[in-house]
């Protein structure tokens, strides 16, 4: 008899743990597990892809911040589906999710925390630490965030770490030319990429004024921004202020990121705070060289010199330099690029983290 598993998020955004969760939802084995997935806030893009799977997609609409109506029907349909195990994602889903679960009697409750969250106040780790004690298992992709909350006093031996799984690359091959052409960027320009949302998180402005510094000492580098979010008028701003379109270019969303990859020199991702970034790991499955700011999600992933380089948070300067270091050394960019490769294609397959999951859900009561 299979397995009925609620997977609890907010939305359906373009986000990191969207992401994951859809590749758990799809991947597992249907014989054994009866997924499905319910979204506290609202819909979005990344839907279509479990509705194709067939996968039920329930939208409670929560309306605001703490709307307790959003809490009874969460509940409801607890008690309608009748879950052995509820699987909460992100603050949001993690506080109306466990307790909505504990309220429909479900018989194991997990978490799952995907980042360091710096903007958390001591409410939110009050809620954190006593919906901890009704969670058999909080999931999570970094060794990094395990530290984050141990330290905010949620027992360590409630965290099992998953690293993110990842796709085998596909997708059709395109030239370095029509790379560059459709990024708008010369063919005789050095290509940095960074992927993700314009939000302050991201430390966008560190990055753009690390390419200006670069830029300066080389002129023949372009950082070229692939993705959307609120800060862009701000960033647009930001860059005219400080440095030249033919040093950073704001490409928006882009539905071809895997395409363009291969054809950066390097990349770039100077976060604040993060789990495990997807974009970084793709970029890593993609050989490009990566240069990234030292927090802990990244260090679970890039070990200096060896599969790509780390940097103090917010220190351009040394951005600029490491970059430098790289693009004088085509050789050792190189070796870094395949050493990177080669750990994603062996540590962070969806088959594991699936398995990995699988076997959770099959411990469970």
């Amino acid at each position: 008899m299979s397995r009925r598993i609620a997977l609890v998020i907010p939305t359906m955004d373009r986000g990191g743990a969207e992401k994951q969760l859809c590749l758990l939802a799809e991947n597992l084995p249907r014989d054994a597990f009866d997924v499905h997935v319910i979204l506290l806030t609202r819909d979005g893009p990344r839907s279509e892809s479990l509705r194709a799977a067939g996968i039920p997609v329930t939208v409670i609409g929560k309306r605001f911040k703490a709307d307790p109506t959003a809490l009874f029907r969460l509940r409801r349909e607890l008690v309608r589906l009748k879950p052995d195990v509820v699987h909460t994602w992100i603050f949001a889903a993690n506080s109306f999710g466990r307790a909505a679960a504990r309220f429909a009697r479900v018989p194991t409750i997990m978490a799952s925390e995907r980042c360091v969250d710096p903007w958390k106040t001591e409410s939110h780790f009050w809620v954190d630490r006593r919906l901890a004690k009704i969670t058999d298992t909080i999931t999570t992709n970094s060794t990094g965030v395990v530290d984050f909350y141990a330290d905010h006093g949620i027992d360590r031996n409630k965290f099992c770490v998953i690293p993110n799984g990842i796709e085998p690359r596909s997708g059709k091959r395109i030239e370095r030319d029509e790379a560059f052409a459709r990024l708008q960027v010369p063919l005789d320009r050095k290509l940095i990429l960074a992927v993700g949302r314009l939000w302050p998180q991201k430390r966008y402005r560190d990055l753009i004024w690390a390419a200006e510094l670069l830029g300066t000492t080389r002129d023949d580098t372009t950082l070229v921004i692939l993705g959307d979010g609120p800060q862009r008028g701000e960033l647009l701003r930001f860059r005219d202020s400080v440095t030249i379109p033919e040093r950073v270019r704001f490409a928006g969303t882009r539905h071809d990121v895997a395409e363009l990859l291969p054809h950066a020199d390097l990349f770039w991702i100077g976060s604040e705070y993060e789990g495990q970034s997807n974009s970084l790991i793709e970029a890593m499955q993609a050989a490009v060289p990566v240069v990234a700011s030292d927090i802990p999600g990244n260090r679970d992933l890039v070990l200096p010199g060896v599969t790509g380089m780390l940097v103090p948070l917010g220190d351009t300067a040394d951005f600029a330099r490491q970059t430098m270091t790289l693009l004088e050394s085509p050789e050792l960019a190189a070796n870094l690029g395949k050493t990177a490769q080669k750990r994603i294609e062996t540590e962070f397959t969806v088959d594991a983290m699936v398995q990995r999951h699988a076997e959770l859900y099959l411990r469970s009561r």
